[in-house]
């Protein structure tokens, strides 16, 4: 019997400026197959293609997801375009791993994970940090009560503004600092939440910038676990550089990583117990590499991973309050 694994399939939805780091990168060191592109502007898939040995490219996003050599779609369109080509794709028997957030609201979110129960197919949200050895090593240390009885959790991405054109700052599509790095920030405060307190954190209150009333250039939530921790999540694009660290603090010491989110740019795992410091050094492979290895793991041998559609549908119903408790509209769902 042959037990060889097949290559993923992979059909690529965008010719988007993350696809290469998040998608084209790993598929090549995991040995998978780059099967298709799909850009509105057929020129661009083109050349997208050629750039990055992806073996088709199409005119719409429509032809990737029903070309019949396509097993997975990895969406990297924008926020809005999440959730319907998402589901199109599901509804078309495809495994999808989506951009994060794979929805723009829970509503959303909800009617996504209607569609992944009807497909049966796998369905990852690309929160990527999560499968890399380093976040999984922090749980383990708080796991280990090695710092103690847990009494905050810190955790930021901050970032340089965008464009004043970029889609990230486009209220219709879904645009604005929580959608784009803050939910970093909160879902590894729900990561850390379920482990201590086995429940989600609620929001307490926010502090947030929206200039124009909607889009929030900055927005952050003190968060109250269910055990009574509190956590302060952090996202903004005011920033002079980029930044992602996540520090737990705990009755005997704390636990810290320089860099939460591209774990792989520093790999590093501090622990303070009482002023005596360590420091591990764990592999500087991508998030999005251990994110792939954890996907294919899924749709070949059926193994369970944490960002699913169910873990999608928990994290916008927080991102919602967080908009609601800012006094800020939901972002809206976007039609096709």
């Amino acid at each position: 019997m042959d037990n060889a694994r097949k290559p993923l399939r992979i059909g690529i939805l965008g010719a988007a400026r993350i696809a290469p780091s998040a998608i084209i990168f790993p598929a090549q060191a995991t040995g998978h197959q780059l099967v298709a592109v799909g850009a509105r502007d057929k020129s661009r898939a083109t050349e997208f293609a050629k750039q990055y040995q992806i073996e088709k490219a199409y005119g719409s996003y429509q032809e990737v997801i029903a070309d019949p050599n396509v097993d997975v779609i990895y969406n990297a369109l924008h926020n809005g375009a999440h959730a319907p080509w998402n589901i199109k794709a599901l509804a078309a028997g495809k495994h999808v791993l989506s951009e994060k957030p794979s929805a723009s609201n829970a509503a959303e979110a909800k009617e996504v994970a209607a569609a992944v129960s009807k497909s049966g197919k796998v369905f990852m949200e690309g929160f990527h940090y999560y499968y890399h050895p380093v976040f999984q090593r922090l749980l383990a240390i708080v796991k280990s009560g090695e710092i103690g009885e847990v009494i905050k959790v810190e955790s930021s991405l901050i970032i340089p503004m965008p464009d004043k054109s970029d889609l990230r700052l486009q209220f219709d599509l879904a645009g604005g600092s929580m959608m784009d790095v803050g939910c970093y920030a909160l879902h590894s405060q729900r990561m850390i939440s379920q482990l201590i307190a086995n429940g989600e954190p609620s929001i307490v209150k926010t502090e947030s910038n929206a200039p124009d009333g909607k889009i929030d250039t900055k927005l952050n939530m003190q968060l109250k676990y269910p055990n009574g921790v509190s956590g302060l999540a952090k996202g903004d694009f005011e920033s002079p550089a980029m930044q992602a660290p996540l520090t737990v603090t705990g009755s005997k010491g704390s636990v810290h990583l320089p860099n939460f989110v591209v774990s792989g740019w520093d790999p590093r795992v501090i622990v303070d117990i009482a002023g005596k410091k360590r420091v591990e050094h764990l592999p500087s492979i991508s998030t999005y590499t251990y994110q792939l290895m954890a996907f294919a793991d899924a749709v070949d041998l059926g193994r369970a991973f944490k960002t699913d559609a169910k873990d999608a549908l928990a994290q916008a119903t927080l991102i919602d309050s967080a908009y609601l408790a800012s006094n800020l509209p939901l972002r809206p769902s976007f039609k096709l």
